[in-house]
């Protein structure tokens, strides 16, 4: 296991003694996690947000998932059934989302219902008094056009390594729990989610550090 890369326990030290350092002046602190879907991005974010949480400290979450089109604007351009894929995402809403959390006080900000399938616009705010926020989604270190442009809110980076065979599990289990029947999960999981995974390995910049799940 090289230098760069960790199992959680470690990875909380570690963010947690570079926090302390920090000489940034920035009011705010942003961490990127990304992973191919169901690496447990969001089950990590909220460990970390619990686990980072200090009275120096004050951590909260955006989700790149609250940046996902609506269905109906995905059907008229043909891409339902690409959903989860870059495109499918609002990214220069994303972008202009970050600003106004480096620049403003109290952001509201969308979330994504998974029991919906859709985004619930200004759902959610974060506060003034949050200094960390940590931003998780599958493209947030995407070497393309607009992607891009996100690495240079982050301050961190995290990207997290999952085998093949668990993220297939997750998945199966993931869209199982909707009831949808089996020929449907499949078709989900083995031409749209899995390819995506691949598609985040491919092509996202180096982060600072790569965590094990």
């Amino acid at each position: 296991m090289d230098q760069n890369t960790f199992k959680y326990d470690d990875l909380v030290k570690k963010l947690k003694s570079l926090l302390s350092l920090s000489k940034n002046t920035k009011k705010r602190v942003f961490i990127g996690i990304n992973g191919a879907p169901a690496s447990g991005k969001s089950t990590v974010s909220l460990k970390l947000k619990i686990d980072l949480e200090s009275p120096q400290i004050k951590p909260d979450i955006l989700q790149m998932d609250g940046f996902h089109f609506d269905d109906e604007i995905l059907k008229k351009k043909n891409l339902l059934i690409k959903k989860g894929s870059p495109e499918t995402f609002d990214s220069l809403g994303l972008i202009n989302f970050m600003k106004r959390l480096n620049n403003e006080e109290n952001v509201a900000v969308p979330i994504f219902d998974r029991s919906l399938e859709l985004s619930r616009s200004s759902a959610y705010i974060i506060n003034s008094d949050i200094n960390l926020i940590i931003v998780e989604g599958n493209y947030l270190l995407l070497k393309k056009k607009p992607w891009e442009k996100l690495r240079n809110f982050f301050d961190y980076t995290i990207s997290i390594k999952c085998s093949l065979k668990a993220l297939e599990k997750r998945l199966i289990d993931r869209w199982k729990s909707f009831g949808i029947d089996d020929e449907i999960v499949n078709k989900k999981v083995f031409e749209n989610d899995l390819p995506n995974g691949q598609f985040v390995v491919d092509n996202s910049s180096e982060p600072n550090f790569y965590l094990l799940n």
